[in-house]
């Protein structure tokens, strides 16, 4: 919501900017993310492994509100392997069009339902190798796959945690995968399934793109604090 309102840290016990060390910066984000977003939902709406790994798949360079609007005409087509698998690529592109890269999504989801039922059963493997071994499943996608549905310790990196990472001076951000190994020394495996989307939250909500964030008017609730004493704005890289 780029109109949401500054985050108002006036209750959480934070006294004037001044400099902090990356410790005490990893320990602010934690803490304040929590008190802001206990309990964070997952943003593409699923009913199971399958289910969800299909939509981050097309949440590829589309955003979530229009994967959720897309998702119940796929599941009326198919909503499990062998059905998907069954189903031609044109109609499950005339499905999947508006999430853009149509073509290559539908050949990837279909391709990606007939090997789980070759090779696995119908169901979604629960190891990070074999998730991105199936056609258009990234290292993202398996870690959301890996974190969302099998509970297992991920810390998927999209593009605003790589904004907000190196905003916060957690990383030098030079490559997603450098700011997926900084974040994950940086924090315990404990809190990395919450905190991935509380930072998307926090992202979408008060510290988008456009944000200078030098502690300024636009700046957000976070950056004047986590960057007090320094020369300049953080820049952030793209991913």
């Amino acid at each position: 919501m780029d109109g949401a309102p500054p985050v108002d840290l006036g209750d959480a016990g934070i006294g004037p900017p001044h400099k902090l060390s990356k410790a005490e910066r990893v320990a602010f984000v934690q803490r304040e993310l929590a008190r802001l977003y206990p309990d964070p939902p997952v943003p593409l709406d699923h009913r199971d492994a399958y289910t969800l790994l299909v939509a981050v798949l097309l949440s590829a360079q589309c955003t979530d509100v229009r994967v959720n609007q897309v998702t119940p005409r796929l599941w009326a087509l198919a909503d499990n392997p062998a059905d998907m698998a069954r189903q031609s690529e044109a109609a499950i592109l005339e499905v999947v069009r508006p999430c853009g890269l149509g073509p290559q999504k539908a050949k990837a989801i279909k391709r990606l339902s007939e090997i789980l039922v070759e090779l696995h059963a119908g169901q979604v493997p629960s190891s990070l190798p074999e998730l991105e071994a199936l056609p258009g499943v990234g290292h993202k996608t398996a870690q959301v796959v890996m974190a969302q549905a099998f509970g297992e310790p991920a810390f998927p990196i999209d593009t605003h945690i790589h904004r907000l990472a190196q905003r916060w001076r957690l990383t030098s951000g030079k490559s997603v995968l450098q700011t997926e190994r900084d974040l994950k020394r940086l924090f315990p495996p404990e809190v990395w399934n919450q905190l991935h989307l509380q930072i998307i939250f926090y992202g979408r909500e008060h510290c988008q793109a456009h944000r200078i964030c030098d502690g300024g008017s636009r700046s957000c609730g976070f950056c004047p604090i986590l960057n007090a004493g320094s020369k300049s704005p953080r820049t952030a890289r793209k991913a």
